[in-house]
C-alpha cells in the first residue's frame, strides 16, 4: 500500500485589516504581483506570493507583517480575505501529527531577512541622520480627536481644482510627528454595506514644531475630489469631509505613520525635491523646517532644490508663499502644463533645463523626494538618467547607491 501523502502546511502571509491604512505601498512595492485590494482590504494571494520580503519595510504600520500557519490544502482564499475586519485567530500546528507534517518553503525563506533595498526604487530605511519617527500611537479603536483651527483654501477660486489648507490642533494631548510623516483621518458615517468609513492618510504639510512654531498643531494639504481617474463625477469621501470642516469642528485623527520617507537632519545635506499638487505637502514640510533653522541661526551648508508642477500658477497650492522664499535659501522651478499662449511644461522638462544645476547636486551628500501622480514617475527617472549620462554619472548605479543609504525616496498615488 502507497504511505499517505504528508500533510503540508504553509506560513500564509496575511494583512491586518485592522491596523492597514490601504495606501498601496505594499501592491506598489511586491514585484511577482502577489498583492490585490477592494474597496475595504488589501490581500496576499497564497498561490503567487513567495515569502520575498520586499514589502515588508516599506510598510508605515506593520500591518503586512502577519504569518500565519495553515495546511496549504485549507489557505485563506482572496474571498475569505477580502470579506475580513480582523485577522482569523492564529491556528497551532498539531504536534501529535508528528512525521505527517512538512513545513512547506512557502512564507519568508528566511525569517527576518529584508528583501535587498537595491531592488526597490524607493529607500527601505530613512536618512541615517533623521529624528526618531513614532509611529501608530492612535489605533482605529481609540482614534485620538483633534479641533480644526483653520481651514483656507489654497487655490485660486475660479478654477477647479479645490485644494485646502487644513490645521489641526491637538492641545494638550500628545501628537509628535515629524516631516514627511502621515497621518489617518477616519471620515463619519458608513459605506455603502453599512460599515464604517476607512480611514484615509494624508502627508503632513508642516514641521516637527508645528504648523505654528512651538503650538501643538500641525497641517494637511486636502485636495477636494469631485471626479474619478477616469474624469467621470464621484464625491471622495474623506476629502470631501475635510475641505467642509468648520472651525471648531472635532475629527478622529489616526497615526502617526512613517518611518523611512524622513528628511536628513545634519547641516550639510543637500535635499532635491520634485513633486505636483498636493504632493508638495512633505516638501512644504521639510522646506519650513529648513527655514526656521536658518532664522534661528543655525549654520546650513546644505542646499535645498525644488521641482513642482501644476496645470498653472492658479492651481499651484502654496504658489504665493514660495515665491517669497529668497533664491539663496531655495533654488525654485516651477512646471505648469496648461498656461495659455505657453507652451506645456512638466517637471522633467524644468529638471532637464536645470541640468548642470541637479547634476553637480547628485554628486553631493544630496537626498531625493519624489511625491504626486505617479503618472510622473517615469519622466522624471528618464530626465535624471539622461542628465547622469551627459554629466559623467552612472545614473542606474548611483540610484541602487542612493536607496542603499536612505537617499532616494518616493511616494506616488
Amino acid at each position: 500500500m502507497n504511505a499517505p501523502a504528508p500533510l503540508t502546511f504553509i506560513r500564509q502571509h496575511l494583512i491586518d485589516p485592522e491596523v492597514c491604512i490601504r495606501c498601496n505601498t505594499c501592491e506598489e512595492t511586491c514585484p511577482i504581483d502577489a498583492i490585490t485590494h477592494d474597496s475595504r482590504n488589501y490581500v496576499v494571494n497564497v498561490d503567487i506570493c513567495n515569502g520575498c520580503m520586499a514589502c515588508i519595510s516599506p510598510c508605515p504600520t506593520g500591518s503586512i507583517d502577519h504569518w500565519h500557519p495553515v495546511l496549504r490544502s485549507a489557505a485563506y482564499s482572496i474571498k475569505e480575505q477580502l470579506s475580513w475586519d480582523e485577522l482569523p485567530p492564529k491556528k497551532d500546528i498539531d504536534p501529535n501529527l508528528g512525521n505527517e507534517v512538512a513545513l512547506d518553503n512557502a512564507g519568508p525563506a528566511n525569517d527576518g531577512v529584508q528583501a535587498n533595498a537595491a531592488t526597490s526604487t524607493s529607500s527601505a530605511i530613512p536618512p541615517w541622520s533623521a529624528a526618531h519617527p513614532y509611529i501608530n500611537l492612535y489605533a482605529l479603536k481609540s482614534p485620538l480627536s483633534a479641533s480644526v483651527s483653520g481651514n483656507y483654501r489654497l487655490t485660486a477660486p475660479d478654477v477647479t481644482s479645490d485644494v485646502h489648507h487644513i490645521v489641526l490642533d491637538f492641545g494638550a494631548q500628545a501628537f509628535p510627528i515629524l516631516e514627511g510623516q502621515s497621518i489617518g483621518i477616519i471620515p463619519p458615517g458608513a459605506d455603502a454595506s453599512g460599515k464604517p468609513h476607512y480611514m484615509r492618510m494624508y502627508s503632513v504639510a508642516s514641521p516637527r514644531t508645528g504648523e505654528r512654531d512651538g503650538y501643538n498643531n500641525m497641517a494637511l494639504t486636502v485636495k477636494r475630489v469631485v471626479e474619478d481617474h477616469d474624469g467621470k463625477p464621484t464625491r471622495g469621501v474623506a476629502s470631501n469631509y475635510l475641505c467642509d470642516l468648520a472651525k471648531g469642528a472635532t475629527v478622529q485623527v489616526v497615526g502617526p505613520f512613517g518611518v523611512n520617507y524622513l528628511m536628513p537632519n545634519h547641516p550639510n545635506s543637500n535635499i532635491l525635491m520634485i513633486c505636483t499638487g498636493t504632493g508638495s505637502a512633505p516638501m512644504r514640510a521639510m522646506t519650513e523646517h529648513r527655514r526656521r533653522l536658518r532664522v534661528a541661526g543655525q549654520p546650513l551648508s546644505g542646499k535645498l532644490m525644488l521641482f513642482f508642477g501644476a496645470r498653472n500658477p492658479e492651481q499651484l497650492p502654496y504658489f504665493g508663499p514660495l515665491l517669497k522664499l529668497p533664491t539663496d535659501f531655495i533654488d525654485k522651478h516651477f512646471a505648469f502644463s496648461r498656461v495659455p499662449d505657453q507652451p506645456k511644461a512638466y517637471v522633467q522638462d524644468k529638471i532637464r533645463a536645470a541640468g548642470t544645476s541637479v547634476a553637480e547636486l547628485l554628486k553631493g551628500d544630496t537626498y531625493l523626494y519624489i511625491c504626486g501622480l505617479k503618472g510622473m514617475e517615469t519622466g522624471v527617472m528618464a530626465a535624471l538618467a539622461e542628465i547622469c549620462g551627459k554629466h559623467g554619472l552612472d545614473w542606474a548605479a548611483l540610484q541602487v547607491k542612493m536607496v542603499q543609504e536612505g537617499r532616494f525616496h518616493v511616494e506616488t498615488y
